[in-house]
Order: C-alpha cells, then structure tokens, then sequence
C-alpha cells in the first residue's frame, strides 16, 4: 500500500496536532520568509540546525520524516549541486571535468543555497506531519477569511496527494508487469519515467475535472456556507510562534556575530 501523508498519525493526534493549524501555517510561512531574505549559510546551518534539536525535543525524528518526504528533500540537494554547476567561478578549481566546473566560491553558493532549502523544508514538513487537511481549511477560510471556494480548492488538491502517490506506484507496476522499466540502458529507463509521469499528469487533470463537477454538483460552489468546526486558540499556539520567529533570530544573531549575515539586496 502506499504511503499518505495526510493519513491520521501519532503526531496529528497528540500535543502538537492539537497546536492551531492557522498558526502553525503563519509560523512556517514567516520562517521561510525570513530565511529567504538572507544568502548566507551561517543563518540557513544555525536555523536547519536548531530545527532538528528542536524536532528531537519534541519527539519527532527528522530523519523519518525526511525519508517519509524524500523526493523534496532529493530536490532540495539537487538544487545545491545545479547551483554549484552554475554559480560564478571564484576561487581555486575544486571539480573541472568538461562542462563540469566547480570553485570554491560556486561550491560555497550551491552549499548554503542547499542548507537554505533544507532549513525552509523541514517546516513545511512538520506542518503537514502534524496537522489535517481539514484544520488548515478552517483556518484559511474562518480566521484568514480566504473564499470558501478557495479554500475547498485547497482542500482538495491536499487530499489528492495521497491518491497520486498511489497512482504513480501501479504505474509503475503496469508497466512492470508489461515489461517495460528494466531495461539497462539508462536512456530508456529514462523514456520510461517520462512516459510514466505524462500518465499520471493525464490521470490527475482528468481526476481534477470529474472531483470538480462532482464538488459543483454537491454545492461546494460560491455562496455563504456554515462551517462544522470553529478555530481555537490557546496559549500553547503563542508559544509555538515565538519558538519558530525565535529560530530565526538567533540564526540572525549568529550570523551577524559572525560578520556573515548577507541579505539578498547586498
């Protein structure tokens, strides 16, 4: 069977599911904000750093969630390499193998671009490991006052990712079993893994199309709705966002100590 994501977890259903989805949504959102704003790698290590002890504290493991998430986390080191490929060349040839070129000073950019994007996704991650779907929705149209039809959308779309985890799993199989996918040759693995993710982009338009008619039908469509949940906010959630602008600041200190601390505009 293939893992969801959104399935109900021991983390949504203790201590930190019950955190308000709306606030934890903010949280995460001022964080990736603020390390956006910087380009230095003291900040991004210092932030992806006090994440982890802060994730182990609270009794998550991050390396599990990370491997639950590792296509993002596959993207986010890539990243680094590609930059790395691309950055100006300064400094001393670490790499020159033909069009592979990579200094010292493209290395340092790639690097701390990378510990950027893991220290942005590790939230997000925490986010969807410990919160439903559902909360977020309520949140997004009671307390941020999104439209209803919005917010469904969303709502929507998060449900599915479950659902297309699955389908590209017997994809894969289907096409297993019709003897396609083992070949040797690495340009035809490749033709394969294109045909594959073209299906599966066909499958969740046409899904998304019959989830829409059916939604309009059972009017989820424009107009005042009620909602069965009401938000609640508790102290625990105050202190949850001054924990997570915390990270940020001390990222912040440290690289200002340091002589470090580089904004995007510098």
């Amino acid at each position: 069977m293939a893992y969801d994501p959104f399935a109900a977890t021991a983390e949504r259903q203790g201590a930190l599911g019950r955190i308000n989805a709306g606030v934890k949504l903010g949280a995460t959102f001022a964080l990736t904000l603020g390390l956006l704003l910087t380009q230095d790698w003291v900040t991004s290590l210092t932030v992806l750093c006090l994440e982890l002890l802060t994730l182990r504290l609270l009794g998550l493991s991050p390396l599990a969630l990370l491997g639950r998430f590792w296509p993002v986390l596959f993207g986010a080191l890539l990243s680094g390499w590609s930059t790395s490929l691309l950055a100006e060349k300064t400094g001393s040839t670490l790499l020159h193998f033909g069009p592979l070129w990579v200094s010292t000073g493209s290395a340092a950019v790639g690097i701390a671009l990378m510990l950027r994007g893991l220290a942005m996704l590790l939230p997000g991650i925490f986010l969807i490991a410990t919160t439903d779907p559902t909360d977020i929705a309520d949140s997004l149209a009671q307390s941020l006052k999104l439209p209803a039809r919005f917010v469904l959308g969303a709502l929507a779309a998060l449900r599915l990712v479950g659902l297309m985890m699955a389908e590209w799993n017997t994809l894969g199989q289907a096409r297993r079993a019709r003897g396609l996918g083992s070949q040797d040759t690495l340009w035809l693995r490749a033709r394969t893994l294109g045909g594959q993710t073209f299906a599966l982009l066909v499958q969740a338009i046409r899904r998304g199309s019959r989830l829409a008619t059916t939604m309009e039908a059972r009017g989820f469509g424009p107009g005042p709705r009620t909602w069965a949940r009401v938000p609640s906010y508790r102290w625990a959630d105050l202190w949850f966002a001054l924990g997570t602008l915390g990270l940020l600041v001390c990222g912040y200190l440290l690289a200002a100590y340091t002589g470090n601390l580089t904004w995007v505009w510098q």
